[in-house]
């Protein structure tokens, strides 16, 4: 509960200071900058030597490029019924095919699952939507902007992103038997910075604002990301007899808010920004409620 309260505490605390106390205009962009590459190589590093990898870690990966290569042929599929401008399909591709699986999830689930969870986490976020941000994301961004995607760019960009580093390096760091406890201690202290900042930072950013002519995409994408893709990662699951803890966090990272990084990306090239926004704000808002619903119901 501590945890959890700590989590709504300073997303609260983001929204009262960007509305009434004027923060600098780089304030965002700043704690930004050490929670990507300081507070969460730091996390990824500290957790991964302690986990054994199996199959049951492969499924945790892929479930989260299933979250995206199901929103690409939904949104797309619906799009053309509904008329909708390739701006908007790319969008909802983009915000609702892609979690906030590490700067809100990653404080959600050690809220709700604890720190053995966290560690199955980031194999969800680092080995599954991170990936599919890096590569994916740049491709449906370039497509349905008009642009043409360099894979030069996407395998630089993949490549020298500070977690996916520290990906690499927490897998050779385990391999070798882990690290000394003072060092574990120490990245521990500074992966600690990321629970409280991330979501002061979502606060600062939090937007809500819906028109008439959204109604239609916003609610479709929050009732695909909350509601129906994590019931098809856990139905698929079960068919590949997935069980116990993988499961359940591959199912959590599934319902998790949309990505902050993805509605960036989609503003960058210019993908419907008011939807992207409007459906980040309203997903997170509602996922503070639907993903400890789906915790209750999974074992």
């Amino acid at each position: 509960m501590e945890s959890f309260l700590l989590l709504l505490v300073c997303l609260a605390l983001g929204m009262l200071i960007a509305r009434y106390a004027h923060p600098p205009i780089g304030l965002a962009p700043g704690l930004n900058w050490w929670l990507i590459n300081i507070a969460l190589p730091a996390m990824v590093v500290q957790l991964v030597p302690r986990l054994h990898f199996d199959l049951h870690l492969l499924y945790l990966a892929m479930s989260q490029w299933l979250v995206f290569v199901a929103a690409w042929l939904l949104f797309a599929g619906l799009g053309r019924r509904l008329q909708w401008s390739r701006a908007r399909i790319g969008a909802l591709t983009l915000v609702a095919g892609l979690g906030n699986t590490s700067f809100i999830g990653y404080p959600l689930i050690e809220a709700l699952r604890g720190q053995e969870g966290l560690a199955y986490a980031v194999i969800a976020d680092q080995g599954g939507c991170f990936i599919a941000l890096a590569v994916g994301g740049i491709i449906v961004a370039s497509v349905y902007s008009g642009q043409k995607p360099h894979p030069a760019q996407i395998v630089r960009r993949v490549l020298m992103f500070p977690a996916f580093v520290a990906l690499v390096s927490g897998i050779i760091i385990g391999a070798l038997g882990g690290w000394p406890p003072l060092a574990d201690a120490l990245l521990g202290r500074i992966a600690g910075t990321l629970t409280p900042i991330a979501l002061f930072v979502v606060g600062l950013r939090f937007r809500l604002h819906l028109g008439r002519d959204q109604i239609s995409a916003v609610g479709g994408g929050l009732l695909y990301k909350l509601v129906l893709i994590p019931a098809v990662v856990l139905g698929i699951g079960a068919l590949l007899r997935m069980h116990g803890l993988p499961l359940t966090i591959a199912v959590l990272q599934a319902a998790m808010a949309p990505m902050v990084s993805a509605t960036i990306l989609a503003d960058q090239y210019k993908l419907d920004p008011p939807v992207a926004n409007t459906l980040l704000g309203a997903g997170t808002l509602l996922a503070f409620i639907t993903v400890p619903l789906w915790n209750f119901v999974l074992p």
